[in-house]
């Protein structure tokens, strides 16, 4: 995780977006972008980052700060996704081949695409806590910062995220 990266200099962008961006990816498809939009939903990220470098304050980990644009970014592209459909769109799977074997890489995908669709039946700020949570890692009071949302909203928000998402499981294996 690069949470250690925590800038108290001039953001070296380059070295930013190298440390960064297979969080924003992990981000963004766990949120709910199609597969055909993440690219595009991922360099949105970096070019908003970009823009606003000088409002990263010193001392805050960049990665948090990405993972918050990404989250607003995944709410647009998933907002705009609702108002023009364009048909069924595939989440994206990708999973990065590591050395490792066929069997086991097709596994992951299949375990990925079952848990994409599963959070895809999490209502919308649901799902942001519970991924930003379980997937991502993050506090709650990281999220609650991320989010602007009171703490108490995102401990409420992950608790039914949570229990929903248990329920889908239990469902899924029925």
């Amino acid at each position: 995780m690069s949470v250690a990266l925590v800038m108290s200099s001039p953001v070296d962008f380059t070295r930013l977006y190298r440390a960064e961006v297979g969080r924003v990816w992990r981000v963004v498809t766990r949120l709910g972008v199609g597969s055909g939009e993440v690219e595009d939903a991922v360099q949105d990220v970096f070019i908003i980052a970009h823009r606003k470098l000088d409002t990263l304050r010193p001392g805050v980990a960049p990665g948090l700060w990405l993972t918050g644009i990404a989250v607003k970014v995944a709410h647009d592209y998933r907002r705009r996704a609702k108002r023009k459909p364009t048909g069924p769109l595939e989440p994206a799977t990708r999973v990065a081949d590591l050395g490792i074997a066929p069997d086991e890489l097709a596994a992951r995908r299949d375990a990925m695409g079952l848990a994409l669709r599963l959070l895809d039946q999490l209502e919308a700020t649901q799902r942001e806590v519970f991924v930003l949570a379980e997937f991502e890692q993050l506090s709650a009071p990281e999220i609650a910062e991320l989010m602007s949302s009171p703490l108490n909203t995102v401990y409420s928000r992950l608790r039914l995220a949570r229990a929903r998402f248990n329920e889908l499981v239990a469902l899924e294996g029925a």
